[in-house]
């Protein structure tokens, strides 16, 4: 597959710096950083965006991630693998990702089971980075960025 353009972030630069520090504030919401990763893993597995879940499977295994929970996260509701605050953030990211799935996309259920394990600042931290990975997911989508690409970028640039 070839990309259908240059990465609009690559193009337009100023925006990266924004979305950085977005992404740094929700990461000080108090939810673990190997609970982020997840997220951002499922709803880009959600979104069929190929180079977010290459790019986040290479971060979740550089933050700790094993290799066990990487490869059951598509199917968390099953796997063992999960605690049941993280299973509230994967069901809370699939729901805000999948809005028009159903009339009420996120239930009551859902919302007061992450409500259970994260307060209202993780609760914040959650829903802004599955907001930033949908945003990163259908700017990816559309453009056609190709998984990897990212790698072989960085790999040139350090050469």
């Amino acid at each position: 597959m070839q990309p259908r353009m240059k990465n609009p972030a690559m193009i337009m630069s100023e925006i990266m710096k924004p979305i950085q520090t977005l992404l740094a504030v929700a990461h000080k919401g108090g939810v673990p950083p190997r609970t982020l990763e997840l997220v951002h893993l499922r709803v880009s597995q959600v979104n069929g965006c190929s180079f977010c879940v290459d790019a986040g499977a290479r971060s979740a295994k550089n933050a700790g991630e094993t290799d066990d929970r990487l490869f059951a996260v598509a199917a968390w509701r099953d796997a063992p693998y999960f605690s049941d605050a993280e299973r509230a953030a994967l069901a809370l990211a699939e729901a805000v990702t999948r809005l028009s799935d159903r009339p009420d996309p996120v239930s009551d259920e859902i919302w007061n089971e992450a409500a259970r394990h994260y307060d209202e600042k993780g609760t914040a931290a959650l829903l802004l980075s599955i907001a930033i990975t949908n945003v990163f997911n259908r700017v990816n989508v559309a453009t056609r960025q190709v998984a990897g690409e990212w790698v072989s970028s960085a790999e040139a640039k350090a050469s």
